[in-house]
């Protein structure tokens, strides 16, 4: 009788079943879909409609990650060979290109930084400098943020920033500067759940987020979408006279993508959340009492810095290392003068060489010289071995190895559409665009990317928009770069939900911010975002 009682109905029972192992069920569902595709390609003999099956599956698997991210990325290595597209020695070889190396290299030196605890003392120094008050310490934590990002990953400057963020926000509430969070009344949370962010210090831990997404945009190793698109570029072109070097790409980018869209970003964030221009309302009151008491907090960021105690050898050695990475990649071949790589005489030097040139230094020089003294017989002997600037176990835990799968499989799939005329046929496709205004076209380029990244991954979707950008390009006759680095720089700055970019993700995770709120907030900074990256194109 019990058993009767507990039975689901067949309704409920399905609901559960679909919603428990929707996955395994999609994994069937995608490929049964599009199969189509497949069929038309063999019936007419077009490897471009079979290569363009897989695209279509990799697409769908990726939005929906259905099975993981770096497992899809795989797929080419087994179908394209199967597929009679590009053989396997040449597909693999992308899964480990100069750009993937160049992306892997810069994730080490992000580690190293973090290793040596050499962050928080760029963060914490900044913020004394610029001040803080509640506008300013927010500016200064925006500004450094989406400097730290220009040289490490976008995630790993947000995870990095908020414990400081929180530690600054829990020592202003209690000196009863300004509420913190949000009363029972304001947002309802369920029992045992954290608090909800108040409305001043979701300010500050969406400026952290977007400033790491846009800071990320300014140099190629920023960001995974970056290099993606590098490694695009290169590939469907590789005899341009425009290669996307590090300095080139700065110069695109920095001026009006990083410079003028984070002041933008961080005015937007002022108006909406630190009510900015309304001194008379509840906002704007919490924001200027707490500005009364800036020498509590100065107090309290002078303390965290103290605690760090001075400069360390290990930090001068990762931060000399790290100078010295930036040095060679922009003196490699800049373009406006010769370059180092242009006086060796050997083989054209891409732009991992320059990066794993610092990385190797990090694994072989002493976080300290004090064993010189050990050598000269003065006690006491070390009883073990002396640790590296950075620890291969250290990197090995938090090194994200799959993103190198994410970006070679990118590439391998563009050199396949390429190559079986699949890309060309879409390009063409939208050959119409030729009929319309110049902006026009670069706008419909960055809008559809704004949207797609929004709900996918933003280096998958990268992998997917470029390559028909640029035969589209091609098909109208206008520059490629015209409209593929808009279109890839706006795959990077996506604010409106947690999937959208890590970033985004981080903050969600760490705060238990309300996915309304993130999409509101994302408004302004995603309406700027348009109009910068159309300037830019």
């Amino acid at each position: 009788m019990a058993d009767a009682e507990d039975r689901l109905g067949s309704g409920q029972a399905c609901k559960r079943c679909c919603g428990f192992h929707w996955r395994g069920k999609a994994t069937i569902i995608i490929p049964l879909v599009t199969l189509p595709l497949m069929i038309y390609g063999l019936m007419e003999g077009q490897r471009a409609w079979i290569c363009m099956f897989l695209v279509a599956n990799m697409a769908l698997f990726w939005i929906t990650e259905a099975i993981p991210l770096y497992l899809t990325a795989l797929f080419p290595i087994v179908f394209l060979p199967l597929f009679g597209i590009l053989p396997s020695d040449k597909v693999c070889s992308f899964y480990f290109s100069d750009t993937v190396v160049m992306f892997l290299g810069g994730l080490l030196i992000a580690l190293a930084i973090e290793y040596s605890n050499l962050h928080q003392r760029i963060a914490l120094t900044t913020i004394l400098i610029v001040g803080c008050s509640p506008r300013r310490l927010h500016f200064g934590l925006v500004m450094v943020t989406c400097f730290i990002s220009l040289w490490i990953s976008n995630s790993a400057a947000t995870a990095m920033m908020c414990p400081i963020v929180k530690a600054v926000l829990n020592e202003m509430e209690a000196q009863n500067m300004f509420a913190i969070y949000k009363t029972q009344e304001e947002e309802p949370v369920e029992e045992g759940d954290p608090p909800h962010p108040s409305t001043i210090s979701m300010a500050f831990y969406f400026g952290i987020a977007y400033a790491s997404s846009i800071g990320g945009c300014g140099t190629l190793i920023g960001t995974g979408t970056n290099l993606t698109y590098k490694g695009l570029y290169d590939t469907r072109f590789p005899n341009s006279e425009e290669k996307i070097d590090f300095p080139i790409f700065m110069a695109y980018a920095i001026p009006f993508v990083v410079i003028v869209l984070i002041f933008l970003t961080y005015l937007s964030l002022q108006i909406t959340h630190m009510g900015l221009f309304r001194p008379k309302s509840k906002i704007g009151q919490e924001v200027k009492k707490g500005a009364e008491g800036k020498d509590i907090v100065k107090a309290v960021i002078k303390e965290r810095k103290k605690e760090l105690g001075s400069m360390s050898c290990h930090e001068i050695q990762v931060g000399l290392l790290f100078i010295l990475m930036i040095f060679l990649l922009f003196t490699r071949r800049p373009g406006f003068f010769p370059g180092w790589a242009d006086f060796l005489n050997a083989k054209a030097i891409g732009s991992g060489p320059p990066v794993f040139f610092s990385v190797l230094f990090l694994f072989a020089l002493p976080t300290q010289y004090t064993f010189f003294k050990y050598c000269c017989g003065k006690a006491p002997f070390p009883g073990q071995t002396m640790d590296a600037c950075l620890s291969w176990v250290y990197c090995h835990k938090y090194t994200p190895f799959g993103l190198c799968f994410l970006l070679g499989g990118g590439f391998a799939l563009a050199e396949g559409s390429r190559v079986c005329g699949m890309a060309k046929m879409l390009g063409e496709s939208l050959a119409f665009a030729g009929n319309m205004h110049h902006v026009l076209v670069v706008a419909m380029c960055i809008l559809l990317s704004l949207f797609c990244t929004a709900f996918a991954s933003n280096v998958a979707i990268c992998n997917i928009l470029i390559p028909i950008f640029a035969e589209m390009a091609l098909a109208i006759k206008v520059h490629p770069i015209t409209l593929t680095f808009p279109a890839a720089l706006a795959c990077s700055l996506a604010f409106h939900l947690p999937v959208s970019t890590p970033p985004n993700a981080i903050i969600s995770g760490y705060t238990g911010l309300k996915t309304k709120y993130m999409v509101v907030a994302g408004i302004l900074p995603t309406f700027w975002s348009f109009f910068c990256l159309l300037f830019t194109g």
